[in-house]
């Protein structure tokens, strides 16, 4: 059993930006049915999550881009370099390798979550609140 299970946290997870914690939440869920599915409904599920974080890492990098947010460099690194992993499984998972990409689904990717979103988009939605209350504190 991983020591990150695929579940949402308030305390750990919630980073106090609505848009952030609503994608990560949806994140979180997918991981959570795709743990859960039946080999039938696992590779349509899995490229649902596919389009979901690359969605998710597009509307990050947008917002990270709009802030001037100097992190964008190694936070979008990070974005490629997953989703990159995620589409190459995709392709392993259509050449029926369905326990490799069960394996990363159940372990892989909660732990890499939990590590991301507390060293990477933790700092993010600190300089978004930072932006946040210059623009109302002039």
């Amino acid at each position: 059993m991983s020591k990150h299970p695929a579940v949402w946290d308030e305390v750990r997870h919630t980073l106090g930006m609505a848009e952030m914690d609503a994608t990560h939440r949806e994140f979180i869920a997918q991981v959570a049915a795709l743990i859960a599915a039946d080999n039938a409904e696992f590779p349509a599920l899995f490229q649902a999550l596919v389009n979901h974080t690359a969605a998710h890492f597009k509307a990050e990098g947008l917002l990270m881009r709009e802030s001037g947010y100097r992190g964008l460099p190694e936070h979008e690194s990070e974005h490629h370099r997953v989703l990159g992993e995620l589409q190459q499984l995709n392709r392993s998972l259509k050449r029926g390798h369905l326990p490799l990409v069960r394996a990363y689904v159940k372990e892989g990717l909660p732990e890499w979550f939990d590590t991301h979103l507390a060293m990477m988009d933790s700092a993010l939605a600190m300089h978004l609140r930072k932006k946040e209350h210059a623009a109302v504190d002039p």
